[in-house]
């Protein structure tokens, strides 16, 4: 379908999501048949129009960012109702030649049917510092989503403008930071209806302190805890366009580490955003919202300090969903090798506990590095599954430790729905069989057709973009939120989807996994169910939505305030 079609009769914010739903809806193809236990994803990078090329800029001097580059943003920029694809970029560290053209993130513009045109220039998104982490949310509720860019360096922050292209506004907003950067988040902490900011730091660094490190003989990547840990920040949205740096008055300065990537959740119901941060080589942080814009650290006391044996974590990233179907939303976390990427399940009442082993969560992560991960509902049957990102940092690993290997498959787990993952991920598509070192990933429908596709980015290379050829054949519904008191998308919102007599909840983000951003328009797989008895979106700050008997295999958009409809 054209762009000329998709967006001709578009007038307005919010005709142009509903302009945008109502054509996509007709591309449609009926839900065949469920097949159960089946899953395909393909690997369609070389046909998409995706030219990007990743590099980490280093020169053989082993600069410790080099190793945690980068996220990535899958984000409807342009309201158009497809998802864009946003690419961090590194760029020539101290030592490196420069290069003409530098290096330059890079935004694509889906334009339907796996085609993406290279949007950077026209946008004005094409920052050409070290990108590390970013975030999309709509930080000025003008129906449009924006970019915060999380740096070694100076950060970015780039207003979207409405038609096609960005602002640089980050010295007006005074939200911006300098140093090595890490994940980065949107969430309302005091549920005023706009958004505030989380920005994660991962360490001190100084170009003039570096020294090499040794293995066997073997020059390697200095372990993190070489460096000073530092403190994350918290900005407050003023709503005028201005940020209050809240850190100290909010609990955050004063706990410092070596944080990387975060997410904000609504861990106990009671209608707050809380943040986990996954921080390398130390406890993680779990920072628990008062209700007021206040956090008091209660990672140790919620179980989710350290794995069960009480171990620290090489931390990388970190995802939240409820992959039990109790309605509370637990964690799966990503980590370094020799350690398990872990699943910690919400107990209720603040808790959690590490169920990694009982649930064989982490099977088969022990040798490998592990970054990016999703809750994902792979084959649309109603339960989550995981997927998880791979690719070692050493990249000379290979001389000095025969168990592991540079370059890296990824894994993902198919949950059998009564609490247990298995490692499918040789039967699953030539997707899943790509070796690189991968760092963030991405998780979203990117072809319109129910289920939810992958774009992964790979160190000093292309990315990997992967087409879910597998979950359309199960139903599905996929819910849009516009908040009218809430902030615009709904952010930190839960919404709760009855299929065939089995409930299950999801909630809205702006920044997760591994220092990324995806996924703001919810999928629920149903099986072989065809309709939905109820929907309900607990909206931040208290409001509540209701949908009642809604087909499958459509998107639903659902705006706070209005009355409940029956389909």
């Amino acid at each position: 379908m054209s762009r000329k079609a998709r967006v001709g009769a578009a007038v307005g914010g919010l005709a142009i999501i509903a302009a945008a739903i109502a054509v996509i809806v007709v591309r449609f193809r009926p839900a065949t048949p469920p097949v159960p236990q089946w899953i395909r994803f393909t690997d369609v990078t070389d046909d998409c129009g995706i030219s990007f090329t990743h590099t980490h800029g280093g020169s053989g001097r082993r600069y410790i960012m080099e190793t945690v580059t980068a996220g990535l943003a899958l984000f409807d920029y342009d309201r158009d109702g497809d998802v864009d694809i946003y690419f961090l970029n590194g760029t020539p560290l101290r030592g490196t030649p420069p290069v003409d053209p530098p290096p330059r993130n890079a935004l694509y513009r889906n334009d339907g049917d796996w085609v993406f045109t290279d949007v950077t220039e026209e946008a004005g998104v094409g920052d050409t510092g070290y990108g590390l982490g970013v975030a999309a949310g709509d930080f000025d509720n003008d129906g449009d989503l924006d970019l915060y860019l999380n740096n070694f360096g100076p950060n970015v922050f780039c207003r979207n403008e409405g038609d096609g292209t960005f602002t640089d506004v980050t010295a007006e907003s005074g939200a911006g930071d300098d140093g090595v950067g890490a994940g980065v988040a949107f969430l309302d902490i005091e549920n005023d209806g706009d958004l505030d900011l989380f920005v994660s730091r991962y360490l001190v660094f100084e170009y003039e302190k570096h020294s090499p490190c040794i293995r066997n003989g073997v020059p390697i990547y200095c372990d993190p805890g070489v460096w000073p840990p530092i403190s994350n920040r918290l900005f407050r949205n003023e709503g005028d366009g201005t940020f209050m740096d809240v850190s100290g008055e909010a609990g955050i300065a004063g706990h410092e580490s070596w944080g990387m990537g975060i997410v904000c959740a609504d861990i106990e119901n009671d209608g707050d955003a809380d943040i986990f941060i996954a921080n390398d080589v130390a406890e993680n942080f779990l920072f628990v919202n008062d209700g007021r814009g206040r956090f008091e650290e209660k990672a140790l006391d919620a179980g989710t300090a350290y794995d069960e044996h009480g171990d620290e974590q090489g931390s990388m990233g970190v995802d939240a969903g409820d992959y039990d179907g109790d309605g509370l939303i637990d964690f799966y976390q990503t980590s370094y090798q020799n350690q398990l990427a872990l699943l910690f399940r919400n107990l209720g009442g603040g808790r959690f506990r590490d169920v990694t082993g009982a649930t064989g969560s982490g099977a088969g992560t022990l040798a490998k590095v592990t970054w990016g991960n999703h809750f994902i509902d792979a084959d649309n049957d109603g339960v989550r599954d995981l997927f998880v990102a791979c690719g070692h940092l050493q990249d000379t690993v290979e001389q000095f430790d025969g168990s592991t290997t540079y370059k890296e498959t990824n894994i993902l787990f198919r949950h059998d729905g009564k609490g247990h993952f298995r490692d499918v991920s040789a039967e699953s598509g030539d997707g899943l069989a790509a070796c690189e070192v991968s760092r963030g990933a991405g998780f979203d429908d990117l072809d319109g057709d129910g289920d939810v596709d992958i774009a992964i980015l790979n160190v000093n290379a292309r990315p990997t973009i992967l087409r879910n050829d597998g979950g359309e054949r199960n139903h599905w519904l996929q819910v849009v939120l516009v908040g009218r008191r809430a902030n615009r998308d709904g952010v930190g919102a839960h919404v709760l989807v009855t299929a065939g007599g089995r409930t299950q909840v999801d909630e809205v983000h702006a920044g997760r996994g591994y220092q990324s951003d995806y996924g703001k328009r919810l999928t629920f797989g149903f099986g072989s169910a065809s309709r939905a008895e109820r929907i309900e979106v607990r909206w931040p700050g208290g409001a509540v939505s209701e949908r009642f008997d809604v087909p499958a295999d459509r998107f639903v958009l659902i705006v706070e305030g209005a009355p409940p409809v029956q389909e």
